[in-house]
């Protein structure tokens, strides 16, 4: 499903590049995880598990109600990518981690999704330093 382009009319040629940036930003990860069988949501959890975690966690960080964390790592367990093992803590617990397949795909998004790389590589060392600075500012 694709998403609106920001809203009807952007208050500023600076608010509509950022929203051309989240569009096309969006857009490559859904390829990239496309390429590798996986919704972007299913590539999102899987990157998030470079250590074992809650999912009531993973809920909370992606700011989504925790169902969603359930149907989306199911998802990725029937796929062999993840597994739910007993919280040591809290026996009634599970905490989500990757398997080595889901180790192996993880690599591969990440080697697949180049967007970024390839935005920023087109700056020059000064202008990535200015832009990480203004981006800094822009988010608080």
């Amino acid at each position: 499903m694709a998403l609106p382009n920001g809203p009807v009319t952007a208050s500023s040629e600076a608010e509509a590049i950022l929203f051309d940036l989240v569009d096309v930003y969006d857009r490559a990860y859904e390829a990239a995880a496309a390429e590798l069988s996986l919704s972007s949501a299913q590539a999102c959890v899987l990157g998030r598990l470079d250590e074992r975690r809650g999912m009531g966690a993973l809920a909370e960080e992606l700011g989504c109600d925790a169902s969603n964390i359930t149907q989306i790592v199911a998802r990725l367990e029937a796929l062999g990518l993840v597994a739910r093992e007993p919280n040591p803590r809290d026996r009634r617990a599970r905490l989500v981690a990757r398997t080595p397949r889901g180790d192996e795909i993880n690599q591969r998004f990440a080697t697949a999704f180049t967007f970024a790389r390839t935005a920023v590589g087109r700056l020059s060392p000064d202008e990535q330093d200015q832009l990480t600075a203004l981006l800094r500012k822009a988010l608080g």
